[in-house]
């Protein structure tokens, strides 16, 4: 490896703030809410408010895990890697402790796990990214 192809620390500049990083750990575990609440809903099971969060709780965790391993809070908006970082997180960690703790894990759920999240997940840093160029583009006039 060359020095030029090593990671750069990040500057003081490029790292994100206290309110960007909380913002977006907020969103993403609201987002992972949304998405548990629709599949109850979808399924029409009682228990509002604890069956969501028991749905919820493994992506949740997942989520953290893939916050954690690749240090999201330091650019937590970026798609890459950071968000593809907290959506595999989220899914397959999901997955893992939905399957220790004996809760249903088939093909189907997860194909609209992963769609559905990396909809969620990824989708609003994409847009967020998409917003941010326009602005840049505009700003360059």
């Amino acid at each position: 490896m060359t020095p030029e192809t090593l990671p750069q620390p990040l500057s003081e500049h490029q790292r994100a703030g206290l309110g960007t990083v909380l913002g977006a750990a907020v969103a993403d575990a609201l987002l992972i809410l949304v998405f548990a609440a629709i599949g109850r809903d979808a399924h029409q099971r009682g228990d509002i408010i604890l069956g969501v969060l028991q749905t919820a709780w493994p992506f949740l965790a997942g989520a953290a895990l893939g916050w954690l391993s690749l240090r999201v809070w330091l650019r937590p908006l970026t798609v890459r890697p950071s968000g593809l970082a907290v959506w595999i997180g989220a899914v397959a960690g999901g997955m893992i402790l939905r399957a220790i703790t004996g809760q249903t894990v088939v093909i189907a759920f997860i194909v609209v796990a992963l769609l559905s999240l990396g909809l969620l997940l990824v989708g609003y840093r994409l847009i967020l990214a998409g917003v941010h160029r326009i602005g840049m583009a505009r700003g360059q006039r």
